[in-house]
């Protein structure tokens, strides 16, 4: 039975080792989960709930896209497609670093020190969005828009190096449960930070106290929008303190047998990529991730603009909306980890793929007097009690669908190409697929933005997101579990 030396702590003599690799201790496995509640915040403050509809509502008018957007365009069409140009050009960014520093790692041996580089690199770009002052002028929007792609770029990067070490952590059926378990645990982070932020930090606009009635710790400046603005240096915050137990706990690996240091990592890179012909599966799945993972990606990056666009939601709506996906999406991801290891990772991906469509023409049939397209309603009144409304309500079920089949979905991909890749490359295959993830990320953002340009409709953009989950889940069909040799 080979082992995988992970550390020599004190732990490993009592660890129990149940198949090719030794359970890390406790504090290990911890540390590492911690990794996901400590980058959370980015995803759920900045990309989906609070940043990104501010971005899109009050930095940016219209008049800044000039002649590029339709005329007579919804007002936060323009902040939407410069919000989805960022997210493209960051992830254009990581498609092509994310396998160089794969394969240079697993050349190298230690993953933790590019870690702690990338980590510098994310808390100065989440640090900059405190710049994002309603009406900005174009020079402030570019900077804000630069530390927003620095901040995704470092954090789909460092996720390179953490999924790696996943495998080192646990025997091969236990990786479902622990990669589910880190998603669920990164929710969590998500969604006492957006308490924190909205509960205890700042108050509702035009009022004194937070949404839970209190008295705001933070004495901020609301019509400059200090509330939305400190969502990125809270992220930046945040990160430094949870991140330090993963460097000082979570065991990093000596440079594999068979690596060749002297080599170059495009070199490294050149050859798994030629070996991926003969693994098909590993190949097609890498494809059908690209495609899925692009309009997942899609899905979080424009929900909260579109909700926000289509129903007037303010910080309130959009705290409450953001917890309660956040809720769900954990226990989805706990659940999604224990069906990962009784039926594996691949049906798991399929059914939540078929989730997510249904999920997404749900939001997409609501507008502000429509439900499930034709279906007329009440219009929600301005001033009305949060999700009050029937266009609200049909809107945040689908929603919630949509958020307890996400994580399942991120969580069984990185456990299925954990337990098909080959274990000595495991590095450059997780830059491989991040860089599935991202190759053509920039599509399904700019399809979305071009589309949203070109016809002034938010909701005809967001369409362009089926046809990348359709196509990802039927590929998975044609994907084999059995691991690479």
């Amino acid at each position: 039975m080979a082992t995988i030396d992970i550390g020599g702590s004190d732990e490993q003599a009592s660890a129990v080792a149940t198949g090719d690799v030794v359970r890390a201790p406790l504090r290990a496995r911890v540390s590492w989960m911690l990794y996901d509640w400590a980058v959370q915040p980015h995803y759920t403050l900045v990309q989906t709930f609070l940043f990104g509809p501010y971005f899109a509502n009050a930095v940016v008018q219209n008049s800044t896209c000039g002649t590029l957007i339709a005329e007579g365009s919804e007002k936060a069409a323009c902040g939407q497609a410069l919000w989805g140009y960022a997210a493209a050009v960051a992830g254009l960014l990581i498609a092509i670093l994310s396998p160089l520093l794969g394969a240079a790692a697993d050349g190298r041996g230690s993953r933790k020190p590019w870690m702690a580089c990338l980590s510098l690199v994310f808390l100065a770009g989440l640090s900059t969005l405190w710049l994002g002052t309603p009406d900005a002028n174009l020079t402030t929007i570019l900077i804000v828009l630069a530390g927003f792609v620095m901040a995704t770029l470092a954090a789909e990067l460092m996720s390179v190096f953490s999924n790696a070490i996943m495998t080192g952590l646990v025997p091969r059926d236990e990786l479902g449960r622990l990669s589910g378990t880190g998603w669920a645990v990164g929710y969590f982070g998500g969604l006492v930070s957006l308490a924190l932020v909205a509960g205890l930090l700042v108050p509702i606009p035009g009022e004194a106290t937070t949404l839970l009635g209190l008295d705001p710790l933070l004495k901020l400046d609301g019509g400059a929008h200090q509330g939305d603005r400190i969502t990125g240096p809270f992220a930046a915050i945040w990160f430094a303190i949870f991140i330090i137990p993963f460097f000082l706990f979570v065991p990093d690996r000596r440079r594999a047998v068979g690596a060749h240091p002297e080599r170059s990592a495009t070199a490294e890179l050149w050859d798994t990529i030629k070996s991926l012909p003969a693994m098909p599966s590993v190949l097609i799945f890498l494809i059908a991730r690209m495609l899925y993972t692009d309009g997942l990606t899609a899905i979080f990056a424009f929900g909260g603009i579109y909700g926000a666009s289509v129903f007037g939601w303010g910080p309130l709506e959009l705290g409450i909306f953001g917890i309660v996906l956040t809720l769900v999406g954990a226990f989805g991801a706990l659940f999604g980890g224990w069906l990962d290891d009784r039926l594996g990772p691949k049906t798991v991906i399929v059914v939540a793929l078929l989730a997510l469509i249904a999920g997404a023409l749900g939001i997409l049939s609501v507008d502000k007097n429509h439900i499930l397209y034709t279906t007329e309603v009440a219009e929600k009144v301005i001033g009305a009690t949060p999700f009050s409304s029937p266009g609200e309500q049909v809107f945040l079920a689908f929603a919630i669908l949509v958020g307890v089949v996400a994580a399942p979905v991120q969580a069984a991909s990185r456990s299925l190409l954990a337990r098909i890749a080959p274990p000595e490359k495991i590095t450059q295959f997780f830059g491989l697929f991040a860089f599935s993830g991202k190759v053509t990320a920039f599509l399904a953002p700019l399809a979305v933005a071009f589309v949203t340009l070109h016809t002034g409709s938010q909701r005809i953009g967001m369409s362009a997101v089926l046809a990348f989950l359709a196509i990802g889940a039927l590929m998975m069909l044609f994907v084999r579990t059995r691991p690479a040799r």
